[in-house]
């Protein structure tokens, strides 16, 4: 594992298009299938990586409560599955059965999606407003599994709260930071 934190992508930059398998439903989804029309949040995560096994009870919640309110969501998982399999498609869907995850757990088997949104680690979160610009990228939360403290999702949630009550996103915003994506070689 290799500690590894978001590029922070510009803010403003449009979201990328994709069509991605749901390792869950085995449904394909677009972009414009899981945008909420108030908001939406996609997630890069994996199964194996302890940042995000940290958050995951974290990142049912803020689906859970945030789903109601037009905030669309969705994980992606790209890690390469060849040299670690327990990221492949069909863990994933065990994965996210088992959490319960109320949104699509996405698998971006060429890689191509994860360069689109240039992230860097799992997790790295990304907050588009209704018009599908990018206001907040970076991190869920200052907790990490080490800190023994239980995640709250404090700073998405205030980003979000912001975009849905027509305010501006505070932009003073930090990296994610996690383990790198397994890049194929």
């Amino acid at each position: 594992m290799s500690l590894t934190e978001s590029k922070m992508l510009e803010l403003g930059t449009r979201s990328p298009a994709f069509e991605l398998p749901d390792t869950i439903s085995g449904n394909q989804f677009t972009m414009d299938d899981i945008a909420g029309k108030n908001a939406t949040v996609i997630m890069f995560i994996c199964n194996h990586c302890p940042y995000v096994i940290h958050v995951n009870r974290e990142l049912v919640d803020l689906a859970n409560d945030y789903l109601p309110k037009g905030v669309g969501f969705a994980a992606i998982s790209s890690n390469d599955v060849e040299n670690y399999p327990q990221d492949a498609p069909g863990i994933m869907s065990v994965v996210g059965q088992a959490l319960q995850f109320p949104f699509p757990y996405l698998y971006d088997e060429t890689q191509e999606v994860a360069k689109q949104f240039d992230a860097a680690c799992t997790p790295d979160f990304y907050l588009f407003d209704a018009s599908r610009k990018l206001v907040y990228r970076g991190r869920l939360d200052e907790n990490r599994p080490s800190s023994g403290k239980t995640p709250d999702g404090k700073e998405l949630r205030k980003a979000i709260d912001a975009v849905l009550s027509g305010q501006e996103v505070d932009s003073k915003q930090y990296p994610s930071a996690g383990c790198n994506i397994k890049w194929k070689k």
